[in-house]
């Protein structure tokens, strides 16, 4: 069946069931869909319809990503090459518009795309700490220290974030807006999940964090100054600022000390680190472009029937469960 839809879909990485079905596997291998029974999670027949998607899902990937130039495999080298890559500062139009000219609603929708990945934040990176040995993997706990919250819970990005949420109106539960989103948004983390779960991918995945790292300074101070301006409250405008405050600093650890290393320890992973750190930057581009033409139309970017912004329901708070 699965090898059959594949053939279906003209791609794969914007069909709305091909995206939701990934995203509902990798589930499993987080916290869990099946309420009570977790032999799910290694059942041999979703095991292998998991790897037929994947497998079409990572062809579409290398297919619609540019190919970068591949630098010497030195440090110094990968961190130019990403550098370049990413030193236009990955056209932050989004975070522009957030700050200069969004609206209340547009604003609100933005932090329902990011939560499928925030309120989760660094876990499927965490996923390379037993893939990666030596200076790879101390640049890579560092870095994930700092996003859950260096031993201080309230601090932990993902706790930062739902708060936000709650203090924006907005549900603070991780399963409040998948089904609000749309596939380009499931397919940015699922990609992250396939790098991180498949050992074959660490390349790519220390590409893309590197990528991610390299291109969140200058965007997320638009974000902060975008909710300021829209008066939310501050707690919203603080899960962006601990981000610009990690800075250049997080930066040079990601590309030099996290990417580099890998590409010098094992100089066969250079083609897949600037592969992941592509793949961050086109899916990031598209769903960028998918909000901002949405919201051109005067539609939602959010999975409605494509009413006017302005006719959209209103969003009504509910505290996650168990709070």
């Amino acid at each position: 069946m699965a090898v059959g839809a594949l053939g279906r879909v003209p791609d794969i990485l914007v069909d709305e069931d091909l995206q939701l079905t990934l995203f509902l596997l990798y589930r499993l291998h987080y916290d869990g869909i099946v309420p009570g029974d977790e032999e799910w999670e290694w059942h041999p027949d979703i095991l292998a319809a998991r790897v037929i998607l994947e497998h079409g899902f990572e062809a579409a990937l290398r297919a619609s990503a540019p190919q970068p130039p591949l630098p010497t495999a030195t440090r110094d080298d990968v961190a130019r090459a990403l550098f370049t890559l990413t030193g236009h500062e990955h056209n932050p139009g989004l975070a522009l518009f957030v700050a200069r000219a969004a609206s209340r609603q547009q604003a609100l929708e933005l932090l329902v795309h990011r939560s499928v990945y925030a309120l989760r934040e660094a876990d499927p990176y965490a996923w390379g700490i037993p893939r990666l040995a030596g200076r790879s993997k101390s640049a890579l706990i560092e870095i994930l220290t700092d996003e859950y919250g260096d031993e201080r819970v309230e601090r932990m990005h993902s706790v930062l974030f739902a708060a936000a949420l709650l203090a924006a109106g907005l549900d603070g539960g991780y399963d409040a807006s998948v089904d609000a989103v749309p596939a380009i948004t499931l397919a940015s983390f699922n990609a992250i999940s396939m790098f991180g779960l498949n050992r074959r991918l660490r390349g790519a995945l220390v590409g893309h964090l590197a990528a991610f790292e390299m291109t969140s300074t200058i965007p997320s101070r638009l974000y902060s100054d975008g909710f300021q301006r829209l008066g939310f409250d501050d707690s919203v405008a603080r899960y962006f600022d601990v981000h610009v405050e990690a800075g250049f600093a997080r930066e040079r650890s990601a590309c030099r000390d996290l990417a580099g290393s890998l590409a010098e320890d094992d100089p066969g992973s250079v083609g897949d680190i600037m592969f992941g750190a592509s793949v961050f930057l086109s899916l990031d581009d598209r769903q960028s472009a998918h909000l901002l033409s949405s919201w051109a139309d005067g539609h939602s970017s959010l999975r409605s029937d494509a009413r006017k912004t302005t006719e959209l329901d209103p969003i009504t708070v509910r505290e996650p469960a168990g709070s």
